[in-house]
């Protein structure tokens, strides 16, 4: 019904606003020619006037689709945006599609070890992946099961554009939303053409890549594309072991340190080299019916392994052996530790995503868009070895397995209104499903040992949407944007079984909400190259499936555990901002944002070996971002960006001694800056990026920096260069962590890396 009325509710305040719109500006359509219009988003309509007439002002300024669903110039649209361009990927040398986004302000991009399945984009201080939605060519990334991305299903050679718009305020996206979207769209060839890649860097690493595109019958385009990496990898585990008891066998090679809290503590070995290895594969077509309708469709196949090398014990008794098991005594202190201390599992996904629809256009120049999809992931395991009784050669273990899937569809609506405005209506559903079990394995070496079921969750969830966005033309240089979102929100068969204790399985009761969230935002441009934003919204965030139901543990034995009483999550957003143009070779934008988040979900610690989700009663962030580019000669051109984000646990009857304290995994500043030259066939990046220390202790206990399991602040120097042999064929240089800086992002991060490629394009 809701969805009914809305039309009807914003019809009004658009005819109202043309009356004064048509005496101060002359007729110019926003909706562009009668054609549908291929965009860098598959489905979205073609640009109109208004926005060529921008692009001939500022050449310069990219054409970006995400925060209306509609083309428009950057400087035009409603939420504060940043653009990461093919040409920016590949200047940079970038192997992993979230790297491409790390110099875009407010937004923080979470990796602990290399290219792995840790990697975590976040956008202004709202934390972890869940929080904001992926978008791959306009459909959701996000699993079914935890809310994360699998950034290694993304070949980035596939990309035409990343835009980043950051905040809540578009009706047309879901709770997944709350901090932004992220939409990474892969190119679409008008041609026929052909790359191969091939590179090779630092522990081993190798790189190839092919792809082949087309345009047949002058109505089908296609891309077809395949990428394999691999790498040994390096000892990004380390064991660390604190003193207790007395006595043992005098050892030595033991290397001080401290817990992450200050206590006194010995690394004792590491886990061996952390090798990894993924492959991804895609197709993806588009078909032009008719000139007034096309239908498009994706599938892309992901795999993903890793693994750990001989592990090593740096300890050794008076004759020289290598000692497995203690107690040993070092320098006065006993620690204790069995072989299986010393060893990790392997781990691995596959995952499959299908994506398809049809965009036709109705009554005059009305589009209609309907598009669904599929995130399958039929494999996500990992096997932890025993650590009382596994050894190097075998021995008892477990594997945790959790299949899970996502379905999604969206219908929309867009009807220009009296030549000026947009009215976009639209619904939308998704279902997510997970099922998590863990089976005892006779040899932790080998998964085909698999025996008794030791546990098992699982739980799903619906989600039922409608949305309206009016995009109203009030003045020439003034334009609003109201919308409203609803999405009514179900989990159910939720249930935990921990086999073998008194009182399991649990069975949980279905349960649901609904959530109307309203959303509002102005553009001003009262002077060519000047141009302000603000926008205020609400938004909504159901708990997922992992967060509902899953309890799981470390081989640390640190506990985390899942709680079906969880209620969702709902924010406050708003922002204001300017953007300036100085000539046509500089901009400068400056940003405030502030969040508020009632009913927050995290990980309360009980103790330092049991973490709980819990709802807080109210968090915040807040702080601005600053963004500034020059190009002051046509072969320079420079670029710096700078984020400041307060993070804070307002109020939290459920831990009281978080309230003032820091939201975990939040970097307080974030600032990078670089340059690129280019002259005649070469080219050459520099950039340098700082990110400041991160908490995982809801209490700030966490003070130490610089040992395992810390999250420090670190400072990274990039360099890239590229040399075009010929008109086909391109190699490439680059190094990472320049000067070998030594920090933790819990495990420990990779030192200085080289990478050199070459690339031939026909």
């Amino acid at each position: 019904m809701f969805l009914l009325l809305l039309p009807g509710l914003l019809l009004p305040a658009v005819a109202v606003a043309a009356d004064a719109a048509e005496k101060v500006a002359p007729a110019e359509s926003r909706t562009g020619s009668s054609e549908i219009g291929y965009t860098a988003a598959e489905g979205a309509p073609a640009p109109g006037h208004a926005d060529e007439t921008a692009k001939k002002d500022h050449p310069l300024d990219p054409i970006v689709v995400t925060a209306t669903r509609t083309e428009k110039s950057i400087v035009d649209v409603p939420a504060a945006t940043s653009v990461v361009t093919r040409e920016d990927i590949e200047s940079r040398n970038i192997q992993k599609v979230d790297e491409a986004m790390n110099l875009v302000p407010g937004l923080f991009d979470k990796r602990a070890k290399g290219l792995d399945t840790t990697g975590r984009v976040t956008l202004r201080g709202l934390p972890d992946q869940k929080r904001t939605l992926v978008l791959l060519d306009g459909q959701p990334l996000n699993n079914g099961y935890t809310g994360h991305v699998d950034w290694n299903s993304i070949n980035p050679e596939d990309v035409q554009q990343i835009e980043v718009a950051r905040g809540p305020f578009s009706s047309l996206y879901g709770g997944n939303a709350m901090g932004g979207v992220v939409n990474i769209i892969t190119r679409m060839p008008e041609k026929r053409e052909f790359t191969v890649k091939g590179g090779y860097g630092s522990d081993n690493y190798w790189s190839t890549y092919g792809s082949y595109g087309d345009k047949l019958f002058d109505r089908l385009r296609l891309l077809a594309s395949f990428g394999y990496k691999s790498s040994d990898g390096y000892p990004s585990g380390l064991v660390v072991k604190k003193p207790s008891g007395s006595g043992g066998t005098p050892a030595r090679g033991a290397v001080p340190t401290t817990d992450t809290y200050g206590n006194p503590a010995f690394i004792i070995g590491d886990t061996g080299d952390n090798s990894w290895w993924t492959q991804s594969g895609g197709l993806k077509l588009s078909y032009d019916v008719c000139e007034e309708a096309k239908v498009f469709f994706s599938y892309r196949n992901n795999q993903y392994g890793y693994g750990y090398d001989n592990p090593n014990s740096y300890l050794t008794n008076a004759m020289g052996d290598t000692i497995w098991s203690g107690p040993v005594n070092f320098r006065g202190n006993t620690l204790s530790f069995t072989e299986g201390s010393f060893l990790s599992g392997g781990g691995g996904i596959l995952q499959n995503l299908y994506n398809g629809g049809l965009e036709t256009r109705l009554f005059g120049d009305s589009v209609l868009k309907l598009s669904g999809g599929l995130i399958d992931m039929p494999t996500n395991w990992y096997v932890t070895p025993s650590s009382s009784t596994a050894t190097r050669s075998g021995g008892p273990g477990t594997i945790s397995e959790t299949p899970t899937r996502a379905y999604h569809a969206d219908a929309q609506l867009s009807i220009p209104v009296l030549e000026k405005h947009m009215l976009i209506v639209g619904t939308a559903f998704r279902h997510d499903e997970a099922n998590n079990q863990e089976h005892a394995l006779t040899d932790w070496t080998d998964t085909g040992s698999k025996a008794d079921l030791t546990y098992e969750a699982k739980g799903a969830d619906n989600i039922f949407s409608f949305y309206s966005q009016a995009e109203i033309a009030l003045f020439r240089d003034v334009t609003l944007y109201a919308g409203l979102r609803g999405d009514y929100w179900e989990t159910f068969d939720g249930m935990a079984d921990q086999v073998g204790v008194a009182g399991y399985p649990q069975y949980y009761d279905s349960k649901g909400e609904f959530s109307v969230n309203p959303k509002g935002s102005v553009v001003y441009k009262p002077l060519d190259g000047t141009t302000f934003r603000a926008s205020v919204g609400t938004a909504f965030r159901p708990p997922n499936v992992y967060e509902l139901y899953r309890t799981w543990v470390t081989s640390y034995g640190t506990v985390y555990q899942g709680n079906p009483k969880l209620d969702p999550e709902s924010s406050f957003s708003w922002d204001i901002g300017v953007e300036q143009k100085i000539g046509q070779s500089t901009v400068l934008k400056l940003t405030y944002f502030n969040n508020t988040i009632d009913d927050f979900i995290y990980f309360r610690t009980v103790t330092p070996t049991l973490l709980v989700q819990t709802n807080a009663g109210k968090a915040e962030t807040d702080g601005f971002e600053l963004e500034a580019e020059t190009r002051p000669w046509e072969c320079l051109k420079l670029f710096t960006s700078f984020t400041y984000t307060h993070s804070e646990m307002l109020d939290n009857p459920a831990n009281p001694l978080t309230e003032g304290k820091q939201l975990p995994g939040v970097p307080r500043y974030m600032f990078s800056a670089g340059g690129e030259v280019k002259y005649r066939r070469l080219s050459f990046t520099a950039i340098g990026r700082y990110v400041s220390k991160q908490y995982s202790s809801d209490q700030n206990l966490d003070t130490v920096s610089g040992v395992y399991g810390s999250y420090d602040a670190y400072f990274v120097g990039e360099f890239a260069a590229r040399y075009k042999l010929t008109d086909w064929a391109t190699i490439d240089f680059a190094v990472n962590n320049i000067f070998d800086n030594n920090y933790y992002s819990y495990y420990k991060a990779p030192g200085r890396q080289f990478f050199g490629g070459v690339t031939a394009r026909f």
